[in-house]
């Protein structure tokens, strides 16, 4: 029920209504694109994949990050409904960075056969795990470029660019500023 009465019907009401609707529209909650998680395989006591699949399915996941591409891991996520980036590791760079063939294989082996075969949905491809962050002092720099372009053009040869799609994750530290401010800020300048 409205009660109308001298106090809310002048300027001062009517700014009061603007100001409940602006805070309803900051307050209400927006539904996200999705919530996903990393699974790293690094483990010591590693859950069987099957089992990891479950908790991401049980727990309101549908995106997942792998860090590599194990056979074991995408064979679990077939028919999960769960969207995947597959990683390749810093040491496989050099390598598809220096061959087209390699790329093409690794393309072969570790995406096209899990979407056609086993209808796993990889949307991207991580050519690399933070390539660029500084502690590497520019050890991938000149591979992860050239591993991104080979991975990119056998996705081509594949038919499969539409629909995974390739990037490079980067750690915060590609990023500085001498104003402390984020508008003065670029990348770093040994990976402009």
């Amino acid at each position: 029920m409205c009660v109308i009465n001298k106090n809310t019907t002048g300027l001062m009401g009517w700014w009061w209504w603007v100001v409940v609707v602006l805070l309803a529209m900051v307050v209400v909650p927006r539904p996200v694109g999705g919530i996903g998680a990393n699974w790293g395989t690094q483990a010591t006591h590693p859950l069987p994949p099957a089992t990891v699949v479950g908790l991401l399915r049980d727990n309101g996941f549908q995106k997942v990050k792998l860090f590599d591409a194990e056979e074991g891991t995408l064979n679990a996520l077939s028919k999960s409904g769960i969207e995947v980036m597959v990683g390749i590791p810093n040491d496989m760079l050099s390598t598809l960075a220096s061959s087209v063939q390699a790329a093409e294989n690794w393309v072969a082996a570790n995406v096209s056969s899990h979407i056609s075969s086993n209808g796993v949905d990889i949307r991207y491809v991580a050519v690399g795990n933070e390539p660029f962050l500084s502690t590497y002092n520019g050890s991938f720099l000149g591979t992860t470029f050239p591993a991104l372009q080979n991975i990119q053009s056998a996705l081509i040869k594949a038919g499969l660019s539409s629909q995974v799609k390739v990037t490079i994750p980067l750690n915060a530290d590609v990023y500085e500023t001498s104003t402390d401010l984020p508008s003065g800020g670029d990348f770093r300048s040994d990976i402009h």
